[in-house]
């Protein structure tokens, strides 16, 4: 409820009574913000009076009284506002007409239910902006005439030819809720394409739609039995497919909003330790791939267990949520960050080499160090030791994290509130 609140929506509509119900519905089931015109003349005074802070949407008649031709639609479109037409006067060959003018949907006044299906079709517009299509297609032409009908839908695309751009796509890490792949590609063959996917994702796998023009039925169930979400022959009705595109999208982000839920750690809300050991290979593997060095750090809160005794167990979690937030501050999204368990943490470098990854846990040590936690009528502080491991070559996770761990060991036993690493060792040696 109340998703769309940041939303401004700009209603062209004459009919007081359809104009009425709208703003009611619109707003009391997603919070818009609507801003209601009579005519084109008002619409143009509103858009000028927005200025910086453009409409997300519009929804207009394509008859008005100062405006029987269409103007309006005309006008929300050379001012870059994305338009669903709410009108009586309709045919199929009008709303096949309006939506190849990039309109996002055409729906009928005067049918039953036309007042939820509008309701319905803002929350689609408004939500599809937040998806991300990742299309496969060898076909130039056939690529643009499919973004083209995305892109009407609100919907964000990546395009590529190849499903080895696919790949590199997925490995710099973008935002990808569903891919939508041309399954006659000639460098990948639908099942490899797939099982490349699931063996660099496991079971984060992003869905994949195949499309395909010459295929039967025997090709949409060998598609489905390899893994693949959904199949789409051509030709195919644009609703059909932006359909299927948005349900699995959707379908998606529900999925990862659970798991997103699973691997959070119940007091720190950072990540837990299953999601670092089911994540953090992938991570290393992408590292390696693209020929970046990594670096895998542990971080043990000094005296932890002093602190739990002399102040309790309260206290000791009051310090665990600082050190957590203070360390998601540091790290962003950029690194991985997990508790591991206790007062444990660990940090997975991207694309940092060990030099650049011990900058960065020394800057982490000082900082924590440097921060105060309120805890009644004092302030505490707290030091950190952390163990720093290089990731160079392909090995099991469970290796790194050791290595890691054994620089902790080295940290503590040489006074604690310290960074080491293979690096410091070397240095040592040196000097």
């Amino acid at each position: 409820m109340q998703k769309h609140r940041d939303k401004r929506l700009l209603l062209i509509e004459d009919s007081r009574m359809f104009a009425t119900a709208l703003k009611y519905g619109l707003e009391l089931t997603h919070g818009i913000n609507i801003t209601h015109c009579a005519s084109l003349d008002a619409a143009r005074r509103e858009m000028a009076a927005a200025g910086e802070s453009p409409f997300s949407l519009s929804v207009l008649d394509l008859n008005l009284p100062d405006a029987p031709n269409c103007e309006a639609l005309d006008f929300v479109l050379e001012n870059r506002v994305p338009a669903i037409v709410f009108t009586a006067a309709f045919n199929d060959g009008t709303r096949d007409e309006i939506l190849a003018r990039g309109v996002i949907d055409c729906i009928i006044k005067n049918e039953p239910g036309s007042i939820d299906r509008l309701v319905a079709a803002v929350d689609r517009a408004l939500t599809n902006g937040r998806i991300t299509v990742l299309l496969v297609d060898p076909s130039k032409d056939s690529r643009t005439e499919l973004a083209g009908i995305l892109r009407r839908q609100r919907l964000s695309v990546i395009e590529v030819s190849e499903a080895g751009e696919a790949m590199q796509i997925l490995d710099q890490g973008e935002a990808i809720d569903v891919i939508v792949a041309e399954t006659e590609s000639a460098d990948m063959a639908p099942a490899a394409l797939l099982e490349e996917l699931h063996k660099r994702q496991g079971e984060d796998s992003l869905p994949v739609i195949g499309l395909c023009e010459h295929g039967d039925a025997r090709s949409a169930a060998r598609f489905i039995e390899a893994g693949g979400a959904d199949f789409i022959r051509k030709p195919f009705l644009e609703a059909e497919f932006c359909g299927r595109v948005r349900h699995a999208a959707t379908l998606q982000q529900r999925i990862q909003g659970l798991r997103r839920a699973a691997a959070s750690d119940y007091l720190t809300e950072i990540f837990n330790r299953r999601h670092f050991f089911v994540t953090g290979p992938r991570l290393v593997d992408q590292c390696l791939r693209r020929g970046e060095g990594t670096s895998l750090a542990v971080l043990d809160i000094d005296h932890f267990k002093r602190l739990n005794d002399t102040y309790g167990h309260e206290i000791g979690d009051v310090v665990l949520k600082h050190v957590a937030r203070r360390m998601k501050t540091l790290v962003g999204e950029e690194h991985l960050l997990a508790r591991l368990g206790g007062e444990e943490f660990g940090i997975l470098f991207d694309g940092l080499d060990v030099r650049q990854a011990f900058a960065f846990c020394e800057r982490v040590r000082v900082e924590l160090a440097k921060s105060k936690i309120a805890v009644d009528d004092e302030d505490l502080t707290i030091t950190v030791s952390i163990g720093l491991a290089t990731v160079e070559a392909p090995e099991s996770f469970e290796n790194y994290l050791h290595a890691a761990d054994q620089f902790l060991y080295m940290a503590k036993h040489a006074g604690r509130n310290r960074v080491m690493s293979e690096l410091s060792l070397l240095d040592a040696l040196a000097s």
